[in-house]
């Protein structure tokens, strides 16, 4: 099988099979092709791990960070695990090559006092509305910018406050609801109905009555942050930062934040224990008095 073929095939699966995303789709599709340039003379299941080292080498002397290296050996390694189930391929080359480790930055987060002082405001017109929810509900449930756009209205459970998110992978989950959201949902939702037809699902909409696109929710997001003073460009993953910041500053619960997250693997949510850590941190520098700088 030829390498484009194999590509197609392969791309074909996890779009149709695997549902996943067209974005998640073309990222694989790149990852691949750009394999495929660097062994076009050879065959996609010729290719030894000592070829694979070569290539994650020259990605790295181009400057490519060890997290995007470890993106392109997992598109690698799914993409033989794939064929090695179809029986066209005999082993995995990418099994145990790892990238070159980068330090991991750490997600900036707003506190609770910025938090407080960026949503104290009265929503006066249906537009305000609509952008108080959003984002009351990104602080409140963690959600990803696709996941909050991709919200319909049946996803809303007010009386057991909760909501039925779809995550990556396709995979629901159900994430929940604080009080001050649901009063900011049902705001906007009284406005909603003026402005979408009976056939429109999407919770949060246009003004031409459409399912709100990423990139608007984006804008708006900026605009609020712009309004309000915020000190730190507003955006999606600031608030779910935030929220999971928060949320295990408080409850010291890393699996209840793992599953609000909707995070695969708990690596991914222990992140924000250092950001914990600092927190204290900084607590301590403030209060100790063997600590303090000025201390004499």
């Amino acid at each position: 099988m030829q390498w484009q073929a194999a590509i197609d095939q392969f791309c074909g699966y996890i779009s149709d099979t695997r549902r996943l995303s067209p974005h998640t789709v073309s990222s694989y599709r790149r990852d691949l092709e750009e394999l495929a340039q660097g062994f076009a003379e050879q065959a996609p299941f010729s290719l030894t791990q000592h070829d694979l080292r070569l290539h994650i080498s020259r990605l790295h002397r181009k400057g490519l960070a060890g997290k995007s290296l470890q993106r392109k050996l997992s598109s690698i390694r799914r993409f033989y695990h794939y064929f090695i189930r179809q029986r066209l391929c005999e082993n995995n080359p990418a099994l145990g090559l790892r990238p070159p480790k980068s330090p991991r930055k750490l997600p900036k987060v707003m506190s609770a006092d910025e938090l407080h002082h960026l949503l104290d405001y009265q929503a006066d017109d249906w537009l305000a509305l609509r952008d108080k929810a959003i984002v009351e509900l990104l602080y409140s449930s963690g959600l990803r910018l696709a996941e909050i756009a991709s919200l319909d209205m049946d996803a809303l459970d007010f009386p057991s406050a909760i909501v039925r998110v779809t995550g990556k992978g396709n995979k629901q989950r159900l994430v929940p609801l604080g009080r001050i959201a649901i009063e900011a949902i049902k705001a906007w939702l009284a406005e909603r109905t003026s402005l979408s037809g009976a056939d429109e699902k999407a919770l949060f909409i246009s003004r031409r009555g459409k399912r709100l696109s990423h990139r608007s929710i984006q804008q708006r997001l900026h605009k609020l942050g712009l309004e309000r003073g915020a000190r730190q460009r507003l955006h999606p993953h600031l608030m779910r930062h935030s929220f999971a910041s928060h949320v295990l500053e408080s409850s010291g619960d890393l699996r209840a934040v793992q599953e609000m997250l909707g995070h695969s693997d708990i690596s991914t949510t222990q992140v924000y224990t250092h950001l914990d850590f600092q927190h204290l941190a900084k607590t301590y520098d403030d209060a100790h008095p063997r600590a303090r700088k000025n201390n004499k």
